[in-house]
């Protein structure tokens, strides 16, 4: 049975993934629990993890995934298992898919597409900013569930800023384009017409908040004729 606390923040968390496919960071979760303190987000983890509800994996950062819900959470049409991170797709990057996988859209012989071809755009930068993103370098293949409605295209990342919002150095995130973003969001911003870089996104009165997920970083703020949307986070692969 689950105090009031836990079962505030299990439903906090599986709704945040639900909605955006991201997991809140502690501060996120600290505020909409109203704590003091992040101590009191990882003893009450820890107590959802001893009761079998979340499960926390190995060597990535801060990944935690539902296992189980209440059942008064599960009787709202929540998935019994949501992962506590963007949507990873193992295996190697930017291999030439088998011809079979090739459509991109539309349907072959009646049947949905396995996958579909998204562009790399070249570079993020998830630290210090770097030029703004490339012409198209080559192709990956992602599932078409990741993707919904929209144009996409991939980025690789190379920093850490974003680690505690499961963003590794060396990823390749998946983004759909749009110009605009709500609060909390992981977008690709472009400052200055110059650089381009992958931060949570907050507005903050009259000007623009670029915020890391590493607290080595600190967050960056413009006003916003200086900042410019190119697209919002929707998943992630990784090469183990």
């Amino acid at each position: 049975m689950l105090t009031p606390k836990q079962y505030e923040l299990l439903n906090f968390i599986h709704q945040r993934v639900k909605e955006r496919g991201i997991p809140p960071s502690y501060d996120e979760m600290k505020e909409a629990l109203g704590l003091r303190s992040k101590s009191g987000i990882h003893r009450l983890i820890t107590a959802l993890e001893e009761r079998g509800f979340i499960r926390r994996l190995p060597h990535r950062a801060r990944a935690i995934e539902i296992v189980r819900l209440p059942e008064t959470l599960a009787g709202r049409g929540g998935m019994q298992r949501s992962p506590f991170l963007p949507d990873v797709i193992e295996g190697g990057l930017g291999r030439r898919p088998e011809p079979e996988l090739m459509p991109a859209s539309g349907l072959e012989n009646g049947e949905p597409p396995r996958s579909v071809v998204v562009p790399v755009m070249g570079r993020i930068a998830a630290g210090v900013p770097i030029s703004a993103i490339q012409d198209h370098t080559y192709d990956v293949m992602v599932p078409p569930e990741m993707l919904g409605a929209g144009e996409h295209f991939a980025l690789e990342v190379r920093g850490d800023s974003m680690i505690e919002a499961g963003i590794l150095d060396g990823d390749t995130v998946i983004i759909r384009r749009t110009n605009t973003a709500q609060n909390g969001d992981i977008v690709v911003a472009l400052v200055d017409d110059e650089e381009a870089t992958l931060k949570r996104f907050r507005r903050k009165g009259g000007s623009i908040a670029l915020e890391a997920a590493n607290p080595a970083y600190e967050t960056r703020i413009f006003g916003p004729d200086r900042v410019k949307i190119q697209g919002r986070l929707v998943g992630l692969l990784r090469r183990y």
